[in-house]
């Protein structure tokens, strides 16, 4: 995280540009612990949030994370569902400035932005049903971000499309269309200026946002768990499944 006093502006980045920025559990700590931190800094008054590199803002849970489970059939820890900003109790504006890809558990950070910015090179995609696995958070998060059949054909096809930036901003997922390479700086201006503006206006207004849509979002969450306990393939299966996966797509 690096913040610059002057503009009361902190840009956070996830950077394991090597593995498309898919969050381990080590950056899932990493990010739980900004976020905490950013609720006592008085200096910082807006976020960016951002991916290093071209490739991707994030694809979502890194494959290879280990993530225990209790050995219960009533218990199952989500390693994502505390990640975001929201999540975490922070009420500052959260700019997302998205590169490249963005997909799946990527869907948990950006349903707790205030508003996204993409560069030209953005797809975003949900490959949860492709693997056999049932898109649930996400779904309910994506559903806040765009119209529900947008929200729906996202979640369904699964690999097989991603929507380009071009299409995200014509459906509202995305409020700012950048030149090449342009998203984080675009972000980090509209953050400079909401950063300029009486601290308690502006969080209270953030608060007032996702007071809007909280309750569905809690409803949603609920269901979460049942519905992947039921839906989701075996891992092995679900392996199998990615390992065997066609790198083509339609892109629209």
């Amino acid at each position: 995280m690096t913040a610059d006093k002057d503009t009361g502006v902190a840009v956070v980045t996830l950077d394991r540009p090597h593995r498309h920025n898919a969050i381990d559990l080590a950056l899932r700590d990493e990010l739980v612990g900004v976020w905490r931190e950013l609720r006592f800094d008085d200096t910082v008054r807006a976020v960016v949030l951002t991916g290093a590199g071209q490739r991707a803002f994030c694809t979502g849970l890194d494959r290879d994370a280990e993530v225990p489970q209790p050995d219960s059939p009533y218990m199952a820890d989500d390693p994502l569902l505390h990640v975001g900003p929201k999540s975490n109790d922070l009420w500052k504006p959260v700019i997302a400035a998205v590169n490249g890809m963005a997909c799946g558990g990527a869907f948990y950070l950006l349903g707790e932005c205030d508003f996204l910015v993409a560069d030209p090179n953005a797809t975003f995609f949900d490959p949860h049903t492709t693997y056999g696995m049932v898109s649930a958070y996400e779904s309910v998060l994506m559903a806040q971000l765009m119209p529900h059949g947008e929200a729906a054909r996202t979640a369904l096809m699964g690999t097989a499309e991603r929507l380009s930036a071009e299409r995200a901003h014509a459906i509202g997922l995305v409020t700012e269309l950048t030149e090449p390479g342009g998203a984080s700086a675009a972000a980090t201006a509209a953050a400079s200026v909401i950063a300029g503006y009486p601290t308690e206006g502006v969080q209270g207004t953030v608060r007032a946002l996702w007071a809007a849509k909280e309750t569905a979002v809690a409803q949603g969450f609920a269901q979460a768990p049942h519905l992947i306990a039921l839906g989701n393939l075996p891992l092995d299966r679900q392996s199998e499944l990615f390992r065997s996966r066609q790198a083509a797509f339609r892109l629209r």
